[in-house]
């Protein structure tokens, strides 16, 4: 049998690299993997502060390309209270049943993406009522998985927002919210029980960063994120089976 907190370690390196590469999904990627073998709510307080790293340099490297309005008036207010809810809500869950629900996520976003990249689907822009709507079910996730992440852009379709402005801008949302989720593990203790692992994966992430920069120019993106998707659509599979079975 691996170890788990060792499996962790190499999910965490994976994911940094993936998002280093793509942009996208450290933690989505790490927890998807680490629930394989972790409770995800052992998993969180070790995630979020690492993630808090990478998105504090990302949010400082593009801060002249947030788009401070929609960010200050139509995301934040939404996520946050979405996230304080998720958090809340956590223990009422359960393990089998954060399991289902981290499953059923991934699944659908890696089918969604795998749709789009083979069929050249594009998502519809929706209503300013119906984004308000996903964009506080994305702060719901957000405070459950610290995996906002794929409803949010989902919410978002249709507003116009070149690339620079799309990922400065969820970036800084990430901080803020992980930076919110990391006070909260503090006070309830968690984060300081899982304080000496943090340390230890910290290396992990730099790795990540250095190899994701390496591969960066020599690979072929969109054939990489298929591959990433078609790993994602399989370990969501997985943790809906193992939660159920």
């Amino acid at each position: 049998m691996i170890d788990p907190w060792l499996w962790l370690g190499f999910a965490i390196l994976l994911a940094f690299t993936i998002e280093t590469i793509t942009g996208f999904g450290s933690i989505v990627i790490a927890l998807s993997l680490g629930a394989l073998m972790l409770p995800i709510p052992q998993l969180l307080p070790v995630l979020v502060p690492l993630s808090v790293v990478m998105s504090s340099y990302l949010t400082w490297k593009n801060r002249q390309h947030i788009d401070w309005p929609i960010l200050t008036r139509l995301i934040l207010p939404l996520m946050l209270a979405g996230t304080i809810t998720g958090y809340f809500l956590m223990p009422w869950l359960g393990d089998s049943g954060l399991e289902i629900l981290l499953g059923c996520l991934i699944v659908w976003f890696a089918g969604k993406e795998l749709w789009r990249l083979f069929g050249g689907h594009v998502a519809a822009p929706h209503g300013l009522k119906t984004s308000r709507g996903i964009i506080l079910a994305a702060g719901v996730t957000q405070g459950l998985f610290a995996s906002g992440g794929p409803l949010l852009v989902y919410a978002l379709a249709g507003i116009q927002l070149d690339k620079s402005r799309t990922r400065a801008t969820l970036v800084s949302v990430w901080l803020t919210l992980n930076v919110t989720l990391t006070l909260l593990y503090l006070f309830d203790g968690r984060l300081i029980a899982t304080a000496d692992r943090i340390a230890w994966y910290l290396p992990m992430l730099v790795m990540g960063v250095v190899v994701g920069d390496f591969l960066h120019h020599r690979l072929d993106e969109g054939y990489f994120r298929r591959a990433v998707y078609g790993v994602l659509l399989v370990t969501g599979i997985l943790l809906v089976f193992r939660a159920i079975l």
